[in-house]
């Protein structure tokens, strides 16, 4: 089922790889990734490689409409797909010996040593090549994408000579001819504005076809022998979208050449176009007269900020450490909170695989890690970021049939356009709308900002309750509102009637924005007033409707087993568990045909159970336990955001076994390659779930009644663990030990908390112990 690939050395602030393995290359391009919210790259090499490779730099926010491939087209399909673009690879930095390139997939490699510094934030790696013509040399490369100047980069690349004095020439470069692995038609997706270059350095401005995104790269390069600044002279290499410097320079055996390369990508996002070279040229002379020690402490500096509150310390097993550490940080890495016109895609800089675009994995999975290690702002852009997009949301709907305001927000997106064209998502995954009302809810919830419901939350609220009044239909036979013909999050049934998720979540929707309209109206009857006008909502007509489907829509249900049904006829399928597959028949999606997995009783991922998670307490412990105990087993986990989910019902449950076995195969889903896919890139939204399975499983923490509490319990490796929450101004830090569990209240706000059940009030700068009552 799993086939991990176990080459990643445990070290619990380190991502090591020992050894060059050309197999594992594009796995480990996707693991060493770096990013720093604006722009991002996979681990490719600075110099040549020749071997197998996903060459992937990208620039937050820059997309192509990338024409789609149906086979048979459909009345209200989207006409394309957005994409992330690869865009210009700014690392490059060519080094020839006397004619022959250096290409570790051409030379002999010994001494081959990754390492993604996690603490610091950095990729370094080194090794010793030995070329045909018998010349060996020694090679540290050391780069990073900057947290402090978010459009810059900078790269140390040190070459040392063994066995020989010769010449070395040095060719970085911005190479702008690139295009995407996954495009539909193989097509290229940038036009050449303009190119650039000088004695030191280069300058690249790119236009994307269709959509007209410029972006403009820059490098400068300086050069030292042993330590000591050199000057030297260049010639200039241009062709076709690239642009690099040629410069040759005499090292001898033993000396140390070292190339300073710093880079930039601005886009016109940000910029205006007719300014992009100008302010290009000023970011690489800023960062450049810093210098690259200044930029590395500078880096480190940012990362310590953001592991102050951000980090989960596991004592007593590195390997889950490490684990949990580098989920973390490639959460961090990928998303900062500093534009509300940024999302996070499934796998975020690291990679293509669905097209970088946002999905509903960021409501659902990402909204609890940023709202506990992240300023609030961090996750009110988030939200922000689905208010800018409800007109689109809104035509989203007109063009399926939907009138009056309703609004559908898409599967997948860039600019709130549904650009997803498999129809059993695109027309029939509705359940979208309801994670993006959860997170609102979820927002305030956690926050306390009920300011946002006036000012954001309530129309989108009012749109997203307008489509499910439109989407259900009352049926005289069963005498309730039903809701035909949908996907839910078990996507290995599709076009079901009645989706026990579904319908959990229309009814949700409709009841809070009935709710938070009574709220705003009471909060700010002014904002209400133009907010009624704005929406032309009829208070009395639609909200009645809202209030008459809630009380008679349907929800399938076994009365006999007390289990909710995932969808209608979902027990007239026969009833194999996960146990009775054979390993060869896994995973279904690569080795059995569609029309065998939908009607098979197997499930992708939580669905009933995401419903639970989400309404935990809505319902008793037993009704819990029993649905749990029904579909766990015949849950395949084809999706990485499933385990999590079942990981924290298991905590909640006292199945501790099942938890940490769950926790597992999220927490190092990535690392030891378990899906055989990480080639394509790092699982970045599924991280935010490893995160929750710790705090929200093994701390039990949730927010009931507007005060955190927790119900924490140890699992059996650990000898202890412990986070940091933000919580309406307040920072704690929790540390669960085997009998005790440690709180203590760093702020100067004070704040009620519950323990187990008990009680506690931390005053300012104050802490507690609790007995920890492991759940048995």
């Amino acid at each position: 089922m799993w086939l991990m690939k176990n080459y990643i050395k445990t070290d619990e602030w380190n991502i090591i790889e020992e050894g060059f393995d050309p197999h594992l290359n594009k796995i480990s391009e996707s693991i060493f990734s770096l990013g720093n919210g604006r722009m991002g790259q996979r681990a490719n090499f600075e110099e040549t490689y020749t071997g197998e490779t996903l060459q992937g730099n990208y620039v937050a926010g820059v997309y192509y409409p990338d024409k789609t491939r149906v086979g048979w087209w459909k009345n209200g399909y989207p006409e394309y797909f957005a994409k992330v673009l690869n865009a210009a690879n700014w690392i490059g930095i060519d080094i020839i010996i006397e004619g022959e390139p250096l290409d570790l997939n051409t030379c002999i490699v010994t001494d081959f040593r990754r390492v993604l510094n996690m603490r610091a934030g950095y990729l370094e790696r080194s090794f010793t090549a030995e070329l045909a013509s018998g010349k060996k040399l020694k090679v540290n490369s050391l780069r990073f994408c900057s947290m402090a100047d978010d459009e810059a980069g900078a790269i140390r690349y040190n070459i040392t000579p063994l066995n020989f004095d010769s010449p070395i020439t040095v060719i970085p470069f911005i190479d702008g001819d690139v295009k995407n692995q996954d495009a539909n038609y193989d097509e290229k997706f940038w036009d050449e504005v303009q190119k650039s270059s000088f004695t030191d350095s280069a300058y690249l401005t790119l236009r994307t076809r269709k959509t007209g995104f410029e972006v403009c790269t820059g490098m400068k390069v300086t050069l030292s022998l042993d330590g000591a600044t050199i000057p030297f002279e260049s010639s200039s290499v241009e062709r076709d979208k690239f642009t690099g410097l040629e410069i040759k320079q005499l090292v001898n055996t033993n000396q140390t050449l070292s190339v300073y390369k710093y880079a930039a990508n601005l886009s016109s996002e940000n910029h205006p176009e007719g300014n992009l070279l100008d302010a290009c040229t000023k970011v690489v002379s800023y960062v450049t007269g810093k210098g690259f020690e200044k930029m590395l402490q500078e880096q480190a500096a940012a990362w310590a900020k953001k592991w102050e509150q951000g980090d989960i310390v596991i004592e007593g097993d590195p390997s889950a450490q490490q684990a949990i550490r580098f989920n973390i940080f490639q959460l961090n890495q990928t998303y900062t909170g500093e534009d509300s016109r940024l999302n996070i895609g499934p796998k975020g800089f690291t990679g293509e695989k669905y097209g970088g675009s946002t999905y509903w994995d960021t409501e659902a999975y990402c909204v609890p890690f940023y709202l506990a290690t992240a300023d609030p702002q961090v996750t009110r852009n988030l939200l922000i970021y689905r208010y800018n997009h409800l007109e689109k949301a809104i035509e989203n709907a007109v063009k399926l049939g939907f009138t009056n305001g309703a609004a559908l927000y898409p599967m997948v997106t860039m600019n709130g356009e549904e650009c997803h064209n498999e129809w059993e998502i695109t027309f029939e995954e509705i359940h979208r709308n309801g994670a993006i009302a959860f997170a609102i809810y979820n927002y305030i919830r956690y926050t306390g900002d009920e300011s946002y419901l006036q000012e954001y939350g309530l129309e989108v609220l009012i749109g997203i309750a307008r489509f499910w009044a439109q989407r259900v239909n009352w049926s005289a036979n069963l005498n309730k509102y039903v809701m035909l013909g949908v996907t839910g999050p078990n996507e290995y049934e599709n076009n079901v009637n009645n989706n026990w998720y579904t319908n959990t979540m229309a009814a949700w929707c409709l009841q809070y924005a009935t709710d938070a309209l009574e709220l705003v109206k009471r909060n700010s009857a002014g904002q209400y007033d133009a907010l009624i006008n704005k929406t032309k909502l009829d208070v009395a007509g639609e909200v009645e409707e809202w209030q008459k489907i809630v009380a008679n829509l349907y929800f399938p249900e076994d009365k006999d087993s007390g289990i909710y049904l995932q969808q209608d006829g979902y027990l007239d399928k026969e009833q194999v568990l996960v146990d009775d597959l054979r390993p060869e028949d896994r995973p279904l999606n690569q080795k059995w045909s569609w029309d065998r997995i939908l009607r098979s009783c197997f499930i992708k991922q939580a669905d009933v159970l995401q419903g639970l998670y989400f309404f935990e307490d809505q319902y008793d412990i037993e009704t819990i336990r029993r649905n749990f105990d029904y579909y766990e087993p015949r849950t395949v986990h084809e999706s990485s955001l499933s385990p999590c989910v079942h990981a924290i019902l298991a905590a909640r449950l006292g199945n501790l076994e099942k938890a940490y076995e769950f926790y597992l195969r999220t927490a190092r889903l990535d690392l030891d390659d378990y899906n055989n896919d990480t080639e394509d890139g790092c699982h970045i939204t599924s991280m935010a779930g490893t995160w929750m399975s710790v705090v929200e499983g093994f701390a039990g923490m949730r927010v009931q009644n507007g005060r955190l509490v927790f119900n924490p319990f140890l699992p059996g490796k650990w000898s202890s663990f412990s986070f940091k929450i933000g919580f309406r101004g307040v920072l704690l830090t929790v540390k669960v030990a085997k009998d005790k569990v440690y709180i203590s209240n760093e702020s100067a706000g004070s704040i009620d908390i519950s323990v187990h059940g008990q009680s506690y009030t931390l005053s300012s700068n104050s802490n507690i112990t609790a007995v920890n009552e492991l759940k048995q």
